[in-house]
């Protein structure tokens, strides 16, 4: 069993022997709410709250699920809580490739494959690869080819000292910028696999200073983005980012699914990657 596979297996197994009152009590730990806070957002007394997190009385499955929602738990940890007051879970997990999200994935396909010849990739919960689009290759060239062996992750292909890190012209920016969201990201989850990749990036050579070679005036975004400089071939190609994810997903694997779309910063950029989608489309 994989690493990360037997995470997971390990979180369920603790968890699932855990009464629900004591998750309850560490997702809202994590929030940083009071049982005041809670109990005034769900609209229930603080007496119940506490009588719910220490045992005394068991939550309905609506309850349950009430206190997830004004708590902000993830779908997959949801599951987790349902399971340990009794009850079945309610969100179903399916493989992208399931018929039953056959429209789902034509979107995220058609939105993907739209934003040529602009790099656009789709990403799940632990930064694996999950779809790319043919500008993509163009900025991963020359990396390890370990790297690029299924299953990609995102992270650690940009960060690795054998990844895109050599060529990222302003790293420590960067690196901020992805280690940050990183971080808010297991705020959020507590997912295990995720602080393990935290440690793996962490441990990286971390750049003493920013590399950027761009004029100042050159790299004025406004103070609004982060940009993603990147060196190639063609020169200092610079990027911002948006990130796209469903609105309200009940499927485990649609909510965990986050499509990264790259737009060009500057005119060099967007000339930069329209020959590139030129010369492939001469090449076949």
């Amino acid at each position: 069993m994989e690493a990360a596979a037997r995470l997971r297996y390990l979180r369920v197994m603790l968890n699932s022997a855990r009464p629900v009152g004591d998750l309850l009590r560490e997702w809202r730990h994590r929030r940083r709410m009071s049982q005041l806070d809670l109990a005034c957002e769900a609209e229930i007394s603080t007496r119940h709250l506490s009588f719910l997190e220490t045992g005394r009385s068991v939550p309905s499955r609506e309850m349950v699920l009430h206190l997830a929602d004004q708590l902000g738990v993830p779908l997959r940890e949801r599951n987790l809580l349902l399971n340990a007051a009794g009850y079945a879970p309610l969100f179903p997990e399916r493989p992208l490739a399931d018929p039953a999200l056959e429209t789902a994935r034509t979107a995220v396909d058609l939105v993907i494959k739209g934003h040529e010849p602009y790099p656009a990739l789709a990403v799940d919960r632990h930064w694996t690869l999950v779809a790319r689009n043919e500008a993509v290759p163009f900025l991963t060239h020359g990396v390890e080819a370990e790297l690029l062996r299924e299953p990609v992750n995102v992270l650690r292909l940009s960060l690795h000292p054998g990844g895109l890190a050599p060529r990222i012209a302003n790293l420590a920016e960067w690196r901020t910028h992805l280690l940050e969201r990183l971080r808010r990201q297991i705020d959020a989850t507590a997912d295990p696999v995720l602080v393990e990749l935290m440690r793996e990036l962490q441990s990286y050579p971390a750049p003493r200073q920013p590399k950027s070679t761009r004029p100042s005036a050159e790299r004025d975004y406004a103070g609004v983005i982060v940009p993603f400089e990147l060196a190639t071939d063609a020169g200092i190609l610079a990027f911002f980012g948006t990130t796209t994810i469903f609105g309200t997903p009940v499927d485990i694997t649609l909510s965990e699914l986050a499509l990264e779309c790259f737009y060009p910063a500057d005119a060099v950029t967007a000339q930069a990657l329209h020959a590139a989608a030129a010369t492939r489309a001469k090449q076949g």
